[in-house]
Order: C-alpha cells, then structure tokens, then sequence
C-alpha cells in the first residue's frame, strides 16, 4: 500500500514518515534516521507499530480477495485525502479494506488473547431462506467450543420440525452441534475444533428417526483461521 507524504502536510513530519516507514515508501537516505529516532522513542515506536499491523491487516485482506471497484476507488480517495491525519488514514484504510473482504467472504479471521481462543463468523442464506441473515461466535473453553448464534429471518419451526447446526470438513464430514426452534438467540457446542471443521451450517430438519443432516441447508458460513 503507497501513502503520499505530502510536504505540504501540517502534520509534524515525524508522523508522516512513520506511515511512510510503515509502508516502505520513505526514502532510504531518510529511512536511517527515522528508525533512529524511533528507537529513541518508546511513544514513535509504538506508533509504528500501529503504522505496521494496518498496513499488514491491509496486505492480508487484499491477498484473501480482490476488493470490489467501489470499495478500490473509497480506498483510494481516503489515501488521496488530505482531511485526515496520516496515521488515522493509513489504521482506517487498512481497517476498511479487512472488514470489507471478510464480509465479502463471509467470515473474520481467528484471534486470541487473555480471554481465550475464538472466531466471529458471517452465515449467508441458501435458496431455502432467502432473506435471512446469521451470525456466530466461537470461543475455545476447557470445555470444547461455544457457540453463541443469532439468526434473523428464519421462521420459528415447531410441530416435529426444527433446525440443526452442524461443523462440516473439507472432506465433507459433519458434526452435530444442536437442535432449536429459533434462531434468535441459540448456544450450542463442538467437540471438534473449527481449524479441522472450518464450515458452519444450519439446516431445516424433521422428527424422523434419522440422525444424519436433511441436507436442506438454511445458512452457510466458511470459518478461516489465521
């Protein structure tokens, strides 16, 4: 990602070489000092480092998919802009770009932290449930994982009928997570990790008697770790 360095900026020129640092477009003859003085910093070198996770978070998403040409020409007139101190441009055009891609996909990619392991992830709707919307969160416990769903759009089922969720693999084995009614508000729980099982879906279901998945499929999410 290129970010113009304008001379004519009112920026403090510390801050408009560390974005450039931060993208590789400062001139080596200034590069050196820069990076001396950030070392000299604590305060320049902690902005750098957020200078460098936008620009990564930036490279990731566009290594994951092309942008739509809208967003591109957002992109674009936010690099172009001059309303905004570099910094804050380069951290919000990194965020856009990532945020954009992963609805794109239909998933956010993998974090940890104090809290633990979990994953946010987008579930699209089938041809049966046109119109509906799901979203779900996965976080690691002793336990195994728990998963909180929302899904809106789905009618309530009832009667013998229900839905069921399921973690699928690449090899197209599914495990069961849970039955219920409505999708609103649902916990359910895996046994098996996301990074084996990376696709979540829900399915329409009836009292049968058979314990493998209708195959009517409702909402589908793919679940990307990194």
């Amino acid at each position: 990602m290129w970010v113009d360095v304008d001379p004519r900026s009112p920026l403090p020129p510390d801050e408009a070489e560390l974005a450039a640092v931060a993208d590789g477009s400062l001139a080596p003859e200034r590069r050196a000092a820069v990076e001396a003085r950030v070392e000299a910093s604590p305060e320049l070198a902690e902005r750098l480092a957020e200078q460098r996770r936008a620009v990564a978070l930036a490279q990731a998403a566009a290594a994951e998919v092309e942008a739509p040409p809208g967003l591109r020409a957002r992109v674009e007139a936010q690099r172009r802009g001059r309303r905004a101190p570099v910094r804050r441009r380069l951290v919000a055009i990194g965020a856009t770009a990532a945020v954009a891609v992963a609805a794109a996909l239909g998933v956010t990619l993998f974090r940890s932290g104090g809290s633990g392991e979990y994953l946010h992830v987008s579930l699209a709707p089938t041809r049966l449930a046109l119109g509906s919307t799901g979203r779900a969160t996965l976080k690691k416990t002793p336990s195994g994982w728990r998963i909180e769903l929302h899904a809106r759009g789905l009618p309530r089922l009832a009667n013998g009928r229900f839905y069921e969720a399921w973690l699928r693999s690449s090899a197209g084995t599914l495990v069961p997570l849970g039955t219920f009614n409505d999708g609103r508000k649902v916990t359910l729980w895996a046994g098996v990790s996301p990074t084996e099982f990376p696709t979540l879906i829900v399915t329409r279901e009836r009292a049968d008697g058979a314990q493998t998945s209708s195959g009517e499929q409702v909402l589908v999410g793919k679940l990307t770790s990194r």
